[in-house]
């Protein structure tokens, strides 16, 4: 693929050693210059595909953007980033993540300082073309990924507004897991003669991820009694060991083997909280729960740690050891 030295660098210390399917496939027309379609699942690498792609074509003298990549989370927005200035370490490339949520300020003094590179979601790109603080005369390479998860979620007019931004001889390179109408819609009006490439489910490896399942029973208030017996039953009897219940249902539950309750959200009434975690360490018996807390969580969380004058520790590693 002749590609750069400093970037070929960036690619081994990520840690890739041979190319995924994908990767073989999609990484040479993207850097010749060809519109590309990919249908690919989550796994495939196709993330590092058009991050190397996008590398291997910019000028790293310019200071003007030359590559645009919309995702349809921030989350996924910033993982992009991340990737893009892992694997252009040694190349010194730049890259905004250009998102909703952050400061508009802050993303405009970014853009006019230069960056090669914008990864962001479309409504805060759009805003930024629509300011002209985000230039598109200079972009040549416009990426696409998920783009039916961001169809699907209503940014269907900004894509398109962008679309409509950018510079009449655009390659467009575009990542999707499945090919809905829209999607099509897109490469339709969009692309000039795409080479399109299918990454097929039984090439996407799972080797070395060991996959579990857990049989659980679930008990709630409009069930009938009958039903609600015999999934009582059957987690008394130990046939059935993980129970998932609301904090109704969960004040009638003696069983004497729970020996764990976890808490998925905190009760809003601090008197639920004891009923909740009362269902161990019935007897004398051990019994140990395990809180899932947010940032916002934590003032619920110290409300219940006053009224029972109690403290709930950070969770260890040995939590096994302790049940």
């Amino acid at each position: 693929m002749n590609l750069r030295e400093q970037l070929l660098r960036g690619i081994y210390s990520y840690g890739f050693e041979r190319p995924s399917a994908i990767q073989q496939t999609a990484i040479k027309p993207c850097i010749l210059g060809h519109d590309v379609i990919a249908q690919a699942q989550s796994g495939t690498g196709k993330t590092a595909t058009f991050s190397i792609s996008v590398l291997q074509r910019i000028d790293l003298q310019s200071k003007e953007c030359q590559a645009l990549i919309l995702a349809p989370t921030r989350e996924l927005a910033q993982q992009i980033q991340k990737v893009v200035l892992a694997i252009g370490d040694y190349m010194g490339v730049t890259c905004l993540a250009c998102i909703g949520g952050g400061s508009v300020q802050e993303d405009i003094r970014r853009l006019q300082s230069g960056v090669n590179i914008v990864v962001g979601t479309p409504g805060r790109v759009y805003d930024m073309l629509d300011r002209s603080a985000l230039r598109s005369k200079h972009i040549k390479m416009l990426v696409l990924d998920e783009a039916d998860e961001m169809l699907k979620e209503g940014f269907k007019d900004q894509i398109y507004n962008i679309f409509m931004k950018m510079p009449s001889n655009i390659q467009t390179v575009i990542l999707s897991a499945t090919m809905p109408k829209e999607v099509l819609d897109v490469t339709s009006k969009f692309m000039t003669d795409p080479i399109k490439i299918l990454v097929k489910k039984d090439e996407i490896t799972l080797e070395g991820i060991h996959q579990f399942y857990v049989d659980v029973q679930l008990e709630y208030g409009n069930m009938d009694q009958a039903e609600r017996n015999t999934i009582m039953n059957a987690f008394r009897s130990g046939s059935s060991r993980v129970l998932i219940a609301t904090d109704l249902m969960a004040r009638g539950i003696d069983v004497q083997q729970v020996n764990l309750v976890v808490n998925y959200d905190l009760p809003t009434n601090r008197e639920n909280y004891i009923h909740r975690i009362g269902r161990s360490g019935r007897f004398g018996r051990k019994g140990a729960s395990i809180n899932f807390v947010t940032n916002d969580d934590r003032s619920i969380m110290r409300s219940i740690e006053q009224f029972y004058n109690t403290r709930i520790q950070e969770m260890p590693a040995n939590i096994a050891d302790l049940l």
